[in-house]
């Protein structure tokens, strides 16, 4: 089979097309004939060496495709089930091997590539959404990047339940992209504070999948006891603070959650509520690009350049 494969760290061009061998399932695993293949940021922190990774090294955690074999020990999932993952390795390959209790059942009535859409970025917009701070009506919501995959997806499950949310995208031309109840952009940090406040005063929940660049400044939109939720660092890690200002920001809560904590025995609910969503047309998923998957370094450089938008896709054919 062809895949994907760093030999060593570098940029986008360190990632090459090459044949390989075709992989073979273990105990409890399932062998998947791959249809796409979710693109993510730590890809590109696993195939940069900012994450440390054995080269060579195939990328990718997520996609979608059909079961094809299965190794001692699997039962129910028989050739022909479409299936999604997000908890994978080598998933830029035409073939992977995923542990059965990664896979997640797609109905006849979800396309595959939104199948493919959804199994991080979605099940982080839901877990931070229905768990982190359960969103009800009338919680009000501060959601950085919410013309990304997380943060469009965040803004609608948030709107489901009756939340209000005020959405940052990096730059006008991202406005449109934007499913929050309202939009600014957030250009200088600094001002965000100010126009949250002008639009709904201070806010229950903060989610902020930025980091250092944002988190002095969305920290002090929260109202008293309020929780800041950073979720990601896409402008760099926060750096070490002084608890002390939880206190004279009026008690707040810090959390830094992961989604791999957030899964285990709530994974069949979550996919299931996403899928709902889907088969009903209450989730719009945006599939901002979708490559071939010879093309791998095209996505990595596109997303790393700042101008995505919702979810880049490779097709393997």
């Amino acid at each position: 089979m062809f895949a994907i494969q760093a030999k060593a760290a570098g940029g986008p061009e360190a990632l090459e097309w090459v044949e390989v061998p075709d992989p073979v399932p273990g105990p409890g695993e399932l062998l998947i004939d791959v249809d796409y293949a979710g693109l993510n940021f730590i890809d590109t922190y696993e195939r940069s060496g900012v994450y440390d990774v054995d080269y060579p090294f195939i990328p990718g955690r997520e996609g979608s495709g059909r079961v094809i074999g299965r190794g001692d020990g699997v039962e129910g999932w028989w050739d022909g089930t479409r299936v999604a993952w997000g908890n994978g390795a080598a998933s830029y390959a035409q073939k992977v091997v995923i542990p059965a209790s990664a896979a997640m059942y797609v109905p006849d009535d979800v396309d595959m590539d939104i199948a493919a859409a959804l199994p991080l970025q979605g099940m982080t917009a839901h877990y931070l959404i229905r768990s982190v701070f359960p969103v009800g009506s009338g919680t009000k919501i501060l959601l950085t990047g919410a013309a990304g995959g997380v943060g469009r997806l965040a803004a609608q499950l948030a709107t489901h339940r009756g939340a209000t949310t005020v959405g940052t995208v990096g730059s006008a031309d991202k406005l449109a992209f934007s499913l929050a109840t309202h939009t600014i952009v957030a250009d200088d940090w600094a001002s965000v504070p100010e126009q949250v406040e002008k639009l709904v005063g201070k806010v229950d929940v903060v989610y902020d999948g930025i980091g250092k660049d944002s988190f002095d400044h969305t920290i002090t939109c929260l109202r008293p006891r309020g929780l800041m939720c950073l979720f990601g660092g896409a402008s760099g890690q926060v750096p070490p603070f002084d608890l002390q200002r939880l206190n004279k920001l009026g008690s707040l809560f810090v959390t830094r959650p992961t989604l791999a904590d957030h899964l285990g025995a709530e994974q069949e609910w979550r996919w299931g509520e996403l899928m709902g969503h889907v088969s009903t047309g209450r989730l719009d998923v945006l599939i901002g690009k979708i490559l071939p998957l010879s093309e791998a370094a095209t996505g990595h450089a596109h997303i790393e350049s700042a101008t995505s938008v919702g979810k880049t896709l490779f097709k393997v054919d």
